[in-house]
């Protein structure tokens, strides 16, 4: 959903490339996506299978069964697999340590986990999450794992106005968020996903954390404009309301008082502008800019997101 201090370091160029077999193809084995339906897991799934990888899209309706929830489904999922792009399942305790430490003694050497941004901060998620959360426990989890790691850290996904939490109130012309005049660098999830290929296929990634923003900062309702601007429709409506009104709002629609609190916290990024700081992960893995959110929102808008 979301997520921190630019980390240190010069990670790859363009150039990098990684070994390929006879066919041409990445020599990374067969991959395994949890998550593989998802935002991004989806769209690394796409990318991969486009470059000729042996692509496993794990997930409860994905070609390969697995359940973060039903242990029984791992080592099915698992078998035969060189390389684990992890997309956790956010509750804690988090199970994916337990995944990762059955991954590596089945013969798995190579592990890219989608984290969040702040991870590495403390308190950034709020009291209830002091140290980092169950994000935290899967980033310590595939560290200290013995495979190779690469750790992505993205913050607010764009994606979140075209097929997630806030497209109900972009299509109904209105959306009421605790978010005051606050500000995110929303990334695009095919950055993330990008991110996620290049770490799965090439060399030169190892052991680095990429926190992952896009290039400016918006506010709701700057997002908004440029959403009616790609659809040349008039903008849906930023109301800007009470954590306590938000929160009741999410109860009456029949969502638990957990996830219901869950969002809440995660709108105070935004709101606060904790979110607002550009950070360089995508330069440093890709060798490019990210993606701006005019290109985002024009892009959801020819697929018809907004329709």
């Amino acid at each position: 959903m979301t997520h921190a201090n630019i980390t240190t370091g010069t990670g790859p160029t363009t150039d990098t490339k990684a070994a390929t077999d006879a066919a041409g193809r990445p020599a990374v084995g067969t991959v395994l996506v949890t998550g593989g339906t998802g935002k991004t897991g989806r769209r690394t799934v796409a990318r991969l299978r486009e470059l000729g990888v042996d692509t496993r899209a794990a997930a409860r309706s994905g070609d390969t069964l697995f359940d973060w929830t039903d242990r029984a489904t791992w080592a099915p999922a698992l078998d035969g697999v060189d390389t684990v792009h992890i997309v956790p399942l956010d509750t804690s305790p988090s199970p994916t340590p337990a995944f990762v430490e059955q991954a590596v003694a089945g013969g798995v050497r190579r592990i890219v986990l989608l984290s969040a941004r702040g991870v590495d901060v403390p308190g950034y998620f709020g009291p209830d999450l002091a140290n980092g959360g169950p994000h935290a426990e899967g980033e310590e989890a595939v560290r200290s794992s013995g495979a190779a790691w690469t750790i992505l850290r993205p913050g607010w996904f764009a994606q979140n106005f075209s097929e997630g939490f806030f497209l109900d109130g972009v299509r109904a012309g209105e959306l009421a968020l605790p978010t005051g005049e606050g500000k995110a660098a929303f990334v695009d999830a095919e950055d993330i996903a990008a991110v996620a290929v290049a770490a799965l296929t090439e060399d030169g990634h190892d052991g680095q954390a990429y926190d992952l923003s896009g290039p400016r900062a918006l506010g709701i309702a700057d997002a908004l404009d440029e959403i009616a601007r790609a659809t040349g429709t008039r903008a849906a409506r930023y109301v800007p309301v009470r954590d306590t009104e938000f929160r009741a709002g999410l109860l009456a629609q029949g969502v638990s008082a957990e996830e219901a609190a869950l969002w809440t916290e995660a709108m105070r990024l935004i709101r606060t502008s904790q979110e607002a700081p550009v950070v360089d992960g995508v330069q440093r893995a890709l060798g490019r800019p990210p993606r701006d959110f005019t290109a985002f929102a024009q892009t959801a808008a020819r697929n018809g997101a907004w329709s």
